[in-house]
């Protein structure tokens, strides 16, 4: 009887070693900093050779930069919205604007406090300010499809009567999005889900008395 032989999937095969870096790069980044962290580092402890990250990347800090939207669209797969609420694009839409912006921005500071990312993002946004164009890419690729969920989310409360007709739903977002990354870039104050929920209520109803 003849012997049937399986051709290796090498398409499977790459899929683990992604997946292998992009774990080693997110735990070295976190155990011993971005600038000791290095691609050779890295290769060893994803059980790959060196070219093969070359093959795919140019530096460290595109591993990390892919690492993290392997991460985002693994979390948006698994988003799940408050019970009995139906997601709009990736954010909950439940009819009641402040709900879920306020569950959304609580699930952004559970991510934002989660040992394992909260030091690699960092080494991201800082190399991010000093190489332009990985900074260009960190907000094209991982930031501006995020914001523009809000975007969306924030127009069909404009079309439900829930905001103003005439205000610009990018720079809304600003109000409560950029105070958050802010507090957690600089460490300035306590990160919490009673600190996300004053941002959105500010947000929504200003500063006067109502």
């Amino acid at each position: 009887m003849a012997t049937r032989t399986t051709t290796p999937d090498a398409s499977r095969r790459s899929e683990r070693s992604r997946r292998a870096i992009y774990e080693a790069a997110l735990s070295l980044i976190g155990e011993v900093g971005y600038r000791r962290t290095t691609i050779e580092a890295i290769a060893a402890r994803a059980g790959v050779g060196k070219q093969t990250i070359y093959r795919w990347w140019s530096s460290k800090a595109e591993v990390l930069l892919e690492a993290f939207l392997d991460v985002g669209e693994q979390a948006n797969e698994a988003a799940a919205a408050p019970p009995g609420v139906e997601r709009f694009d990736g954010l909950p839409n439940s009819g009641d604007l402040e709900a879920d912006l306020k569950f959304v921005l609580r699930a952004t500071v559970d991510e934002l406090l989660d040992p394992k990312y909260d030091l690699p993002a960092r080494a991201l946004a800082a190399e991010g300010v000093v190489d332009r164009e990985l900074g260009r890419q960190v907000v094209e690729r991982l930031l501006e499809p995020s914001l523009q969920l809000y975007v969306q989310r924030l127009e069909a409360a404009q079309e439900a009567g829930e905001l103003r007709a005439d205000l610009d739903p990018r720079i809304a977002l600003e109000l409560f999005v950029s105070p958050l990354a802010q507090r957690w870039l600089q460490s300035s104050g306590p990160l919490s889900h009673a600190y996300a929920d004053s941002l959105v209520e500010y947000a929504l109803y200003g500063l006067a008395p109502r």
